[in-house]
């Protein structure tokens, strides 16, 4: 049974799962995990992407090994962040996007380009990290000077491998600098901001053969025989998104883990004023759709609340928090899950304690409180989302799809379909993985058809988990 691999990196952990097709259906195999453990160092907070890409590889041999008709692999990541290189090496581990810097970028920005133009020729919802504030704040410390390639994080593992620098359209489509619905950089925005295009690789899209893994590196990690590298949806959400069982326009999907995406897909970009007023953003997605959505904090206020506990010698075990969270009173105090002052690392305990002061509300009174406000200020967050998405598309939702970590969380995913007062399909968790394998399949020839038809595949191999709805929300 031939055999795609998965480089899955997120913005926690890096996995390699195997993926092999066999009677239209998927059959998953984890080779490895391994930590994503960022980095504070006095400048700024940093991805140890040479540990990523060393586990990465050395999963892709384990997979190699355990699979001799193992045909190709493919990575996929968080977006927006990048390594500088020059003459092929890299000039400093890349910078986390949670890295303070980029406010000085913002204003860069700006005072050139205004937000509504941006979003006019990019279509993204503001966010301070957005790759093109990156580099502007970038260039005011002299640092492209010293580069003459820039590349993703995806396609700096494909580069390492490969020896092939390209970037692919998913993930490009999130630096702001392509135009919203494009396959080209915006060289006039480039222009615009002094930022050299020069920098900028060629754009490829998803399920395009980059190369293959070169003999130095197959000796290096023990990969057992050739191996094709090509793209996927690069961007973990546009490979999520693939995996998503849906059929249809009356759903919405919510990829949950770190950050929770929340979002429909559009044949085409939906750029308007009412949509950056709302704060959506517009990213390329596979096949050419595009990905209408809006960015959730997510489960970083959970995990972050838990390591600020641990920090202070306080260790606790994340399902028992779920079981105190879900004996708690239905009737927490919730918060703004939106609200920016959460986006840094820090006492994130604090943080939402301080928000919930300022909004007159109580501070819960238990551990199992503070989870379950976390969770119902998020359900009411993805809610309060989904009612937009109605609004900007006159599109009716009777299906949320989460998708990702999230969706082994029964007691969000009860909460989340009260509070949108549709059910909620749970699963499959490894969505961004499926997706990836899916396209990588695709690409080998090992499956044919559009996306509705690798999407009748992940409903077929990984059934999901049903929630209704107890309380019809009160949404229009």
């Amino acid at each position: 049974m031939r055999a795609v691999a998965a480089i899955d990196l997120g913005a926690t952990s890096g996995r390699v799962i195997l993926g092999s097709l066999g009677h239209n259906e998927l059959h998953l195999r984890h080779v490895a995990r391994f930590p994503n453990t960022p980095v504070r160092t006095p400048d700024g907070i940093h991805w140890d992407v040479l540990s990523l890409y060393s586990a990465a590889m050395s999963g892709l041999g384990v997979a190699s090994r355990e699979e001799p008709e193992l045909v190709g692999a493919g990575v996929d990541s968080w977006a927006v962040d990048y390594a500088l290189l020059r003459g092929g090496r890299m000039l400093g581990n890349p910078y986390h996007y949670r890295d303070d810097r980029t406010a000085r970028g913002v204003e860069s920005v700006h005072s050139r380009v205004s937000a509504a133009e941006l979003f006019h020729r990019n279509g993204l919802q503001h966010l301070p990290f957005n790759t093109v504030f990156q580099l502007a704040a970038e260039a005011e410390d002299g640092m492209l000077d010293l580069a003459d390639r820039l590349l993703l994080i995806p396609d700096l593992i494909g580069y390492w491998a490969t020896g092939r620098a390209i970037a692919e359209l998913t993930n490009a489509s999130t630096t702001g600098l392509v135009p919203v619905g494009s396959t080209d950089w915006d060289r006039e925005l480039l222009d615009l901001l002094g930022l050299p295009s020069a920098l900028l690789p060629e754009l490829v899209p998803p399920g395009t053969h980059v190369g293959t893994v070169s003999p130095e590196v197959r000796a290096e990690f023990g990969i057992a025989h050739e191996l094709g590298f090509s793209t996927v949806g690069s961007h973990d959400t546009a490979s999520a998104v693939v995996g998503v069982p849906s059929a249809g326009d009356d759903s919405v999907y919510i990829s949950c883990g770190t950050w929770s995406l929340v979002g429909t897909e559009l044949p085409s970009p939906l750029a308007t004023e009412e949509a950056r007023g709302a704060g959506f953003t517009n990213e390329g997605g596979v096949d050419g759709r595009t990905r209408f959505l809006k960015n959730v904090m997510g489960l970083w206020l959970l995990s972050e609340s838990v390591r600020t506990w641990a920090k202070s010698g306080e260790q606790e075990d994340l399902e028992h928090l779920l079981r105190l969270a879900a004996d708690a009173p239905v009737d927490v105090p919730t918060f703004d899950a939106t609200d920016p002052s959460l986006l840094p690392p820090g006492d994130m305990p604090a943080r939402i304690e301080a928000l919930l002061i300022r909004a007159g509300k109580r501070v819960p009174a238990t551990r199992g409180e503070f989870v379950r406000s976390i969770l119902q200020s998020l359900a009411d967050a993805y809610a309060a989302t989904i009612q937009d998405i109605e609004r900007l598309t006159g599109r009716t939702i009777r299906t949320v799809h989460l998708v990702g970590g999230g969706a082994q969380n029964a007691l969000l995913c009860q909460l989340t379909a009260d509070a949108v007062g549709v059910p909620v399909v749970a699963g499959p968790v490894e969505a961004t993985a499926i997706g990836n394998l899916l396209v990588q399949a695709r690409t080998h020839g090992l499956v044919r058809g559009d996306l509705d038809a690798l999407r009748a595949i992940v409903g077929f191999s990984f059934p999901p988990r049903a929630y209704a709805a107890r309380t019809r929300a009160h949404r229009h």
